[in-house]
């Protein structure tokens, strides 16, 4: 199933975890939720993650995006190991460093677009670079709503304002989580092609845990898991390719 990388594609890693492991309880009651995970997700490349459901993809996600610990192995971004860093220390890199993307559009309701959008730099204390901010705004076509509020957006827009707020502070990674679970088709369909747009005309790196064959497609490549292990991989990933490999999954349980 693997395939050759594209080839004109950026070779400097964005993140990369090395024999990871994430265990739940112990004894009887444990659960090996990742088992000696080693990935990279490269600059400016679109990664989706995809698994069946209990494969820890999810898991995966939040370990290396600094939102949940591990049990043993190693997680950088950039060059900086998330091992090693104290609480203080954690949340500073993911304000700085990373951006969200969840299913929940998580903005604030008593503010405009453009405050949402803006916002987590607010609370950094950091002045936004408006030239990079106006272009993540042509990107996503929003420009005439920047001074509505949540309420008066429709879903598919408020995830448009989710996604122009991950990538106003310029992060080195962006993970989305499921981003398009709570959109109709046209809707999620917008969302990622500004994703994938993001990483082309931007230069974003953008990883994405996702259950949808659809949404995989809009990918560079799909990594994926089963019981805790990453067991394999495909570049130039198409809706139907994705579909028939995790067909197998409901075949077999998993892949042989």
């Amino acid at each position: 199933m693997t395939t050759a990388p594209i080839a004109d594609r950026a070779t400097t890693v964005a993140a990369r975890a090395t024999d990871l492991s994430k265990i739940y309880g112990q004894g009887e009651t444990q659960v090996v939720a990742l088992d000696r995970v080693s990935v990279d997700f490269r600059q400016a490349e679109f990664t989706a993650i995809m698994g069946p459901s209990g494969s820890g993809k999810s898991t995966l996600m939040h370990c290396v995006a600094g939102l949940d610990t591990f049990s043993s192995g190693s997680v950088r971004i950039g060059d900086t190991e998330l091992g090693t860093l104290k609480d203080k220390q954690l949340t500073k890199l993911r304000r700085d460093k990373i951006g969200f993307i969840f299913q929940a559009f998580n903005l604030l309701p008593t503010l405009t677009a453009m405050e949402n959008i803006t916002l987590p730099m607010d609370i950094a204390g950091r002045k936004p670079d408006q030239q990079w901010v106006d272009s993540v705004i042509r990107m996503i076509g929003l420009s005439d709503r920047l001074k509505h509020r949540p309420a008066q957006l429709s879903g598919g827009q408020q995830q448009r304002v989710a996604v122009a707020r991950a990538l106003a502070s310029r992060p080195e990674i962006i993970f989305g989580d499921e981003p398009t679970g709570n959109l109709d088709s046209r809707s999620g369909a917008e969302v990622l092609g500004f994703l994938r747009n993001s990483v082309r005309e931007l230069g974003q790196t953008v990883v994405m845990v996702t259950h949808d064959p659809v949404a995989a497609a809009y990918a560079d490549r799909v990594v994926f898991l089963a019981d805790g292990r990453i067991v394999d991989e495909m570049y130039r990933p198409t809706a139907d390719n994705v579909l028939d490999f995790m067909k197998q999954f409901d075949a077999k349980g998993r892949t042989s």
